[in-house]
Parts: C-alpha cells; sequence; structure tokens
C-alpha cells in the first residue's frame, strides 16, 4: 500500500504527524499528495480506457502488432499519444507483438537453367506502383504432416500483396499461379520488373514464358545472397511471425489455410507498414488516385 494512502486511511485514529514520523514521509509531501487526488485518479481513470484501447486493436491484429503500430492505428483515431506511453501500458497489461523465428530453406538453384540479369540492384523502392515485383516462396509447417507453400507477388512502391498462391507443392505452377493472379489485380502487368530468387522454380522456362507472355521483365537476384531479394524475405518473414505467433506450425492442413488465407487477405486494407509511414498499402495506393482499373480492391 501506499504510504500516503496508509496515513490518510489512518490519520482520525493516530494523527498525521505521528505517522508520518512513523512511516518516514514528510507532512508536506502527505499533503502534496491529497491536494492532487483528484487529479491522479482521473489519470487513472484515463489509463483504464486508453489501456482498453489498446488491447481492442492488438486483439484486432490478431495478437501481432507491437507498441509502434498501436500507436499508428490510435492516432489515426484522433487519439495524441507517444509510442513510448503505448509500449509501458502494454508491458503493464501483459501485451507484446510477435517475434521473428527461424528460416526454413526454400530456395534450390538450377545450375543449368539460363540466368536472367538483376535488374533491382537491391533498390527495393520504386517510384510508382506496378511497375517493380518481387516474388518469393515460403513454407507453412504443418504438425505430423508435409508442409504447404507459399508463393507471393508484392509491389515495391506500395509493398501491396498483388498475387499469392498456395500447394502443397513447389513446383513451378506455384509462383505461376501467383503471377496470375497478380496480373488479374492489376489489370495488365505490361513493363513491369518481376524480381526473384534463383529457385529452380524462377529460372524454369515454363515461368520466364509466363513472363513474356504477361510482358513482365524478369529479373533474378544473385545466387547465395538473401540480401539480393531482402523485400521479398521480409514480407515472409512477417507472414510467418504473425501467423504462428511462436508456435512451430498448424496442427492441421486446413488450420494452415484458413490461418494464412486471414492474414493475406487482411494485409493489403487493415496491415500497417513501416515503409509506408503505418499506412496499410491500400491506403497508400489511394493517395496516389491511380485510374480505376489498378485500384481493384481484390488481393
Amino acid at each position: 500500500m501506499n504510504r500516503c494512502q496508509f496515513v490518510e486511511d489512518h490519520q482520525r485514529r493516530f494523527g498525521v504527524k505521528r505517522l508520518c514520523d512513523i512511516l518516514g514521509v514528510s507532512r508536506s509531501s502527505f499533503y502534496y499528495w491529497r491536494r492532487t487526488a483528484a487529479a491522479r485518479a482521473a489519470r487513472q481513470i484515463a489509463e483504464a480506457g486508453l489501456a482498453a484501447r489498446i488491447r481492442k486493436v492488438h486483439q484486432e491484429s490478431d495478437g501481432t502488432y507491437g507498441a509502434l503500430r498501436v500507436t499508428a492505428e490510435l492516432r489515426d483515431e484522433g487519439e495524441r499519444i507517444n509510442h513510448k506511453r503505448v509500449a509501458r501500458i502494454m508491458r503493464t497489461i501483459g501485451l507484446e507483438g510477435v517475434r521473428l523465428r527461424r528460416r526454413h530453406r526454400t530456395t534450390v538453384a538450377d545450375p543449368a537453367a539460363a540466368q536472367a540479369p538483376d535488374l533491382i540492384g537491391r533498390d527495393f523502392t520504386a517510384a510508382a506502383v506496378n511497375t517493380k515485383y518481387v516474388g518469393d516462396i515460403t513454407y507453412l509447417p504443418v504438425s505430423g504432416a508435409k508442409p504447404l507453400y507459399l508463393a507471393t507477388v508484392i509491389d515495391l512502391c506500395s509493398r501491396r500483396l498483388a498475387g499469392w498462391a498456395i500447394a502443397d507443392h513447389m513446383r513451378t505452377e506455384l509462383v505461376i499461379d501467383a503471377l496470375a493472379a497478380a496480373e488479374r489485380t492489376r489489370g495488365s502487368l505490361d513493363g513491369a520488373i518481376m524480381h526473384t530468387d534463383h529457385g529452380s522454380q524462377y529460372t524454369s522456362r515454363a515461368f520466364a514464358e509466363t513472363c513474356r507472355s504477361a510482358r513482365v521483365r524478369q529479373s533474378i537476384s544473385a545466387i547465395g545472397s538473401s540480401a539480393d531479394n531482402a523485400a521479398a524475405e521480409s514480407f515472409n518473414a512477417t507472414f510467418k511471425r504473425e501467423t504462428l505467433k511462436g508456435r512451430k506450425g498448424w496442427s492441421t492442413e486446413r488450420e494452415a489455410r484458413l490461418g494464412a488465407f486471414r492474414w493475406l487477405t487482411r494485409y493489403n486494407p487493415r496491415r500497417r507498414h513501416s515503409h509506408l509511414g503505418q499506412r496499410p498499402p491500400i491506403a497508400f495506393e489511394n493517395a496516389f488516385q491511380l485510374p480505376s482499373t489498378t485500384l481493384t480492391q481484390a488481393a
């Protein structure tokens, strides 16, 4: 119990001076504590209300948001608040964002395949949407069963997930399906760069023909350097971190598919991205005032 509160509770029986002497509290400190009681109670009520709002934002993010993204969400709701205060309250009520897990290797190079040039050069920025994309494959671990695999196509300007596909294999059809989904989303990928790692799916003849058909300029990173496809690697790490939440895997294939679908369909309209100033990809794209054909809301 607070010593000043103890003095307040027992002053009529023992007197303020005697209690302050025993407890080692100056009388001026006690009277200051009493004068500021109303303001302190108001702050506690406000803190409790803020904690409830933080808990709600955290729950709506499926328990994935840390202090920075929770702060951005609250600011969009009109709350003027510092991220340090949000972090303190989150610690107090036992909330935290999810953390990164160890990677699983999905890139297997084909040394005999023809190599496309690297048109990105580790420049993971773009001046306009629908001009530069990165793609990659990550795995979805399933307990006691073979894993699923997710292929993605991500716009480097808006970080929008333009296309994705899930399958129980890593054959070339998986990455072709993801690129086809991106083409449906954008309406056209004519002239855009598609940058990937050197995995055999991306260096295959079938994928190269798909890129030519979509008039996409194919770009491939150097062998043995994940930094050459860092934007896609970062997306995969975020996906795994925020869907698995520290678990080793999903219990069933159905659970894995549903968990991935829920996160992937939420990503474009809802998930805040640090690269975009804590805005979701679609909100960022809308600021460009793009033609309606490139603002299709489908993921």
